[in-house]
């Protein structure tokens, strides 16, 4: 069965899936006219510059804290290092591709999720790719929402939000500082019951504070490593883009990164770490306290640029300019090397505290998914439910090992993207629209401020 599973897993996160999430991202990039890059100081502006005056939940910056909680993980260490190992140093270079197009599929999904959005029986906003294929497709597409949603409640119970993450944090702090998983998964569970059962709110005033703590926590010790390094960065930069295309292989023995083997690893990492086109970051976006869609679109859309571009660039880098990469270790063990070569008494600590906070955001992230999932399927009803049994998942899952359950999750995460990727294609006509729509109403507002500065200007 395990190898059944495996070999199905493989082609779910093979070349079709690839090809088709850039595919849409490069579809998506002209017909926004590179909106991610023209409009990207935009975007970084309106982080903590967004009115937050529409209908919703949380403000725009929580609704992105949240996000990056599910999705700045333990990909942005141990899948980076995973990509780099396998694929050599090239892959770092089709990672920052992925992310590319991968900020316009990031951005219509926040677009649609505002403009499709309901109000719960309970009050709350409700969004994500279930409501906009739903409601913008049309109702004969319903079978496509039922299953993102079905895919969506078994990646945050089975994988994404549960096993993977709580395994993480028992075992490297088992490893590092000895402490008994029992314990650890006891106030693991504890903490997580408390955030969690307090609802969006609750998750997302946490995230608003741990997240920008982690993020700048791993940003400066990463840049520190570079700086400890710096005569290798701008080798390490040639490297990377001159193996992209060439495939280099590592001193003592590696295997050997092909062009292509480069090309897949970058890719796929870089897509598993950001999530653009696999529909989770818009199911948060949704809740964002706006009237303007695609203003919460450019919020989203930096989420990529943050996870990718940012964090596990500096992740790659400081693999490739420590020269750890062509070692025999890799995972958190080749990620850690980088930072002993650096900090040889800090490494430990240092690296523990990266994993432990990202594990832990992806936990109570992905728990908001699951929820707006399974409302969707059963209605408010099996809100609370869902977290009891999600926090008796987190319970259990620091003592469970089987490889079959990860397997599935896997599979589950990848194919969640199918029905989001026809709804993005679908609906890029109304993603374009809206888009026209904001710009142009800001465009008025810039005039009739210059019109109003200019009579001042006359005394009239």
């Amino acid at each position: 069965m395990l190898e059944f599973l495996t070999t199905v897993n493989g082609f779910v996160w093979g070349p079709p899936l690839m090809i088709l999430l850039i595919g849409t991202g490069i579809l998506l990039t002209i017909r926004l006219n590179l909106l991610q890059v023209f409009k990207l100081p935009m975007a970084l502006k309106l982080i903590f510059a967004a009115r937050n005056t529409g209908s919703g939940d949380i403000n725009s910056f929580q609704a992105l804290c949240t996000a990056l909680a599910a999705t700045v993980g333990t990909g942005n260490i141990v899948g980076v290092a995973t990509a780099v190992k396998a694929g050599g140093p090239g892959a770092l270079f089709w990672m920052w591709l992925a992310a590319f197009f991968g900020m316009a599929t990031k951005y219509a999904e926040g677009v649609l999720a505002v403009k499709y959005r309901i109000i719960d029986e309970n009050g709350n906003a409700s969004g994500g790719p279930m409501y906009y294929i739903e409601n913008g497709l049309g109702k004969k597409f319903k079978p496509l929402a039922v299953m993102f949603a079905v895919f969506g409640v078994m990646t945050a119970a089975l994988g994404s939000g549960t096993f993977t993450q709580v395994n993480a944090i028992t075992s490297i702090l088992n490893v590092s500082f000895d402490l008994p998983v029992l314990y650890t998964a006891g106030v693991l569970t504890v903490l997580v019951a408390f955030i969690i059962i307090g609802g969006l709110q609750s998750i997302a005033n946490v995230a608003s504070k741990i997240v920008p703590f982690m993020a700048v926590l791993y940003i400066i010790t990463t840049v520190s490593i570079l700086c400890v390094f710096s005569d290798q960065v701008i080798p390490a930069i040639k490297l990377v883009l001159d193996s992209a295309f060439t495939g280099t292989a590592a001193t003592g023995g590696f295997l050997g990164a092909t062009m292509m083997l480069a090309m897949r690893s970058g890719i796929a990492r870089g897509i598993y770490s950001n999530e653009a086109g696999l529909g989770s970051a818009p199911i948060v976006a949704a809740a964002a306290k706006t009237k303007w869609p695609a203003e919460q679109g450019l919020v989203s859309m930096t989420g990529t640029f943050i996870d990718t571009i940012i964090i596990c660039t500096l992740t790659g880098l400081s693999l490739i300019v420590t020269g750890v990469w062509c070692g025999d270790v890799n995972g958190a063990a080749l990620t850690e090397a980088a930072f002993s070569a650096a900090f040889p008494f800090a490494a430990k600590y240092l690296l523990t505290s990266g994993l432990v906070l990202f594990a832990f955001t992806t936990i109570i992230g992905w728990s908001y998914y699951g929820e707006r999932c399974m409302e969707y399927l059963v209605g408010v009803k099996g809100i609370m439910p869902y977290r009891y049994v999600y926090i008796a998942l987190v319970g259990c899952g620091a003592f469970l090992k089987l490889e079959t359950i990860w397997v599935i999750a896997d599979i589950v995460n990848g194919l969640m993207a199918l029905p989001n990727l026809i709804a993005l294609i679908g609906l890029s006509g109304v993603v374009v629209a809206e888009t026209k729509r904001y710009f142009e109403y800001w465009g008025e507002v810039r005039k009739r401020k210059a019109h109003f500065k200019e009579l001042k200007a006359e005394g009239k």
